[in-house]
């Protein structure tokens, strides 16, 4: 990690804009119980004529059965290759976000290598995912070294993006006001 800038705005900055998400689901995850966010992370070569590394993933977001107090950090299972990776994202989420109660686990279920560049294997994933009216898999691009980041911002911003509709479910089951 010694290429960031630690002062700390732009050290965000510079490992958020890192990773991209190049296609999202539109879907909310569920209130209660186990969502399952299915991916393609494509990683770029580190070196010159290397081949583009492409790995198919899923990651389950699990939210509490009973609501508890705010006070219990997510948990991430199989993100992180090293303690490092880790901390990264710690310091990400503590100046950032704050989700408590979630357990989130990674499940990586294959990996290929292919010889075109990103942009090409993007498109190529985007349009296999098209044909096959696909529209509960996201493509995610990021340097190998923060493949897990990669899928951290991912879940987060699905959490994120789900929360109005959570929030109106538990309005209309009676756990809100």
């Amino acid at each position: 990690m010694d290429f960031y800038d630690f002062s700390e705005e732009r050290f965000l900055q510079q490992v958020w804009n890192s990773v991209s998400i190049a296609r999202s689901v539109p879907y909310s995850l569920f209130t209660f119980g186990t969502s399952d966010l299915a991916y393609y992370l494509v990683l770029p070569p580190e070196e010159d004529a290397a081949p583009v590394k492409v790995r198919r993933g899923e990651i389950k977001i699990t939210r509490p059965v009973i609501i508890q107090p705010g006070d219990q950090s997510p948990e991430f299972q199989d993100f992180f290759e090293s303690e490092e990776d880790s901390q990264l994202v710690q310091f990400l989420m503590a100046r950032t976000a704050a989700f408590s109660n979630l357990k989130l686990a990674n499940t990586a279920l294959r990996e290929e290598l292919i010889s075109d560049e990103v942009e090409e294997v993007v498109d190529k994933l985007n349009r296999r995912l098209d044909q096959e009216d696909e529209d509960r898999v996201a493509i995610l691009v990021a340097p190998e070294r923060l493949a897990g980041v990669a899928l951290i911002r991912y879940a987060m911003e699905r959490i994120v993006s789900s929360a109005p509709e959570n929030l109106t479910e538990l309005r209309e089951k009676g756990f809100l006001p």
